[in-house]
Parts: structure tokens; C-alpha cells; sequence
């Protein structure tokens, strides 16, 4: 009983933790450029149930052997084991913004390969992110919302001097202080790439982000005044949550209905008349 107790309760943090992911899903359905989390489920390692006894035999001195007697396999639970995020390319909205960029993706030579902006965060370090809702700081430097540096493709920070510029379909940055080319990130796998929060993603796999512009059969086009919006299915989500919600409260019974057997277990089962 207090097997199933256990897989029960596991059942629960398990589509606890999947609204939550749905939650944050929700959340940022018109956030620029994010992507949707995908939650895997996995089932915890199958334990194999025996039944061990003695059995006699019939010998002078009553010899007695052990014996086991297979009952079968019991599964101990399922948990979400993480969060995907879902890299399919966004709807493309125009905003009229010179300092809004988008990235239409074109060919790509790896069935889950993307292109990113090269962001440099906080720490100095390189991050990337399809949210194109930049902006220039007072020191002219083109940047995001959240103040990252926008980097080109030697890895510099960028300086317009005004948000009157202009951006080719390449990614030139053309204004009335410098021309440069924008860091354009290609990965062969996004699956290696994990949320970091501002919208950025960190390169935690093997394999290194290259120059999308030089990197053979990748296709890509900068669009101004446009926006990537959120790839994030509401209808989807919604009934996503409702499920999660149902399976939650279908183990919250199976919980209270083991209470109930020992409660009566405990109480009734036991007592001595």
C-alpha cells in the first residue's frame, strides 16, 4: 500500500511541476521571440516483486531449502525529468520600429538547427536569443531591453549612435557612425541550448555556435521594423493545462483513497474486542 502511496504522490509533483511549466508558457505568449517549454516524462525504474519462503524436504533431518517465486514487476511512479524548449520559428509582426529586428530562417542544413543574435549578458559572457525588441542606451550602443550588449560578428559590442539606422537582410548595420555586421549564431542542434531568464540561451553541448553567415547551406533573412512574436500555442497550452489539472486530481484521490484503507486498517482492523 504505501507503494502506491508513493506513485501516487509522485504522479502529483510530476503534473505539479508540468502547470507550472504551462504556467510560464502562458505567461509569455507575447513575449518577442520566446519559445515554448516542452515537458518529458519519464517513469521511475521498474522493481521486479519475489516472493521468498523455505520449502521442506522430506529428509531424516528435515532439511529445509529456500525457494522464490517470481510475482511479477511494479512500477514505482513517473516524474518530469525537463523542460525542451520548442525552437519552431515564430509569427513575423511588423511594428515600424527601426530598432526592432526579426530573423526569418530559410534553409537549414540540420533538421534542428536555428539562428540566434549573439547577446553579450552580464558576466561578459556570450549568450544568444531570437527576441529582436532591441533598443540604444544613452551611450548609443545598441542593446536589449534588459540593457545586454548586441554583438557583431567579431564579437564587439555595437554602437549606432541613434536608432535612426538601417538593417539589411544580411544583418548590416548601417548608420551615420559605423557599418558592421550583426553576430548571426548558427547551432546544428538547439536541444543543447538551456533558458538562462532574459529571454537568453546558453550553449551547454559539445558543440560551439558558429557564424551563420559562413556556415554552408544556412539561410536566413533580417527583417526591420519587424518582430518574431512568441511561438507559444494558447489554444494548445490551455488544454494542456486542463489535463495536467485532471491528472493531478485524479492521483490526489488515488492519495486520499490509501489514507482511508489504512485509516481503516489502523483503527478498525486491529482492534481487540
Amino acid at each position: 500500500m504505501l507503494r502506491g502511496f508513493n506513485a501516487a504522490g509522485a504522479g502529483m509533483m510530476a503534473n505539479q511541476r508540468h502547470q507550472d511549466s504551462l504556467s510560464n508558457n502562458m505567461s509569455n505568449a507575447l513575449t518577442p521571440g520566446f519559445k515554448q517549454d516542452r515537458s518529458t516524462f519519464r517513469a521511475f525504474p521498474e522493481m521486479l516483486i519475489q516472493n521468498v519462503e523455505s520449502r521442506d524436504v522430506p529428509t531424516e533431518n528435515g532439511l529445509q531449502l529456500p525457494f522464490q517465486n517470481t510475482v511479477g514487476n511494479i512500477n514505482s511512479g513517473v516524474y518530469m525529468q525537463e523542460d525542451v524548449p520548442l525552437q519552431t520559428q515564430g509569427d513575423i509582426r511588423e511594428t515600424g520600429l527601426s530598432t526592432d529586428l526579426a530573423i526569418q530562417n530559410g534553409d537549414m542544413p540540420d533538421e534542428n538547427g536555428s539562428v540566434f543574435f549573439e547577446i553579450q549578458n552580464e558576466e561578459g559572457d556570450v549568450r544568444y536569443t531570437r527576441n529582436g525588441n532591441f533598443t540604444v542606451d544613452g551611450e548609443g550602443f545598441l542593446t536589449t531591453n534588459q540593457g545586454h550588449y548586441v554583438l557583431d560578428e567579431d564579437g564587439d559590442t555595437i554602437q549606432t549612435g541613434t536608432d535612426q539606422f538601417e538593417v539589411t537582410e544580411d544583418g548590416e548595420v548601417v548608420s551615420p557612425f559605423d557599418n558592421t555586421l550583426i553576430g548571426m549564431a548558427y547551432h546544428e542542434n538547439t536541444n543543447d541550448f538551456v533558458k538562462e531568464g532574459d529571454n537568453l540561451f546558453a550553449n551547454e553541448g559539445d558543440v560551439a555556435a558558429v557564424e551563420a553567415r559562413g556556415a554552408g547551406g544556412v539561410g536566413f533573412q533580417i527583417q526591420q521594423n519587424h518582430l518574431e512574436e512568441s511561438n507559444v500555442d494558447e489554444q494548445q497550452v490551455m488544454a494542456d493545462m486542463t489535463r495536467a489539472h485532471r491528472m493531478f486530481d485524479m492521483n490526489q484521490q488515488v492519495v486520499k483513497t490509501f489514507d482511508q484503507s489504512m485509516e481503516l486498517a489502523a483503527n478498525q482492523i486491529g482492534r481487540l474486542r
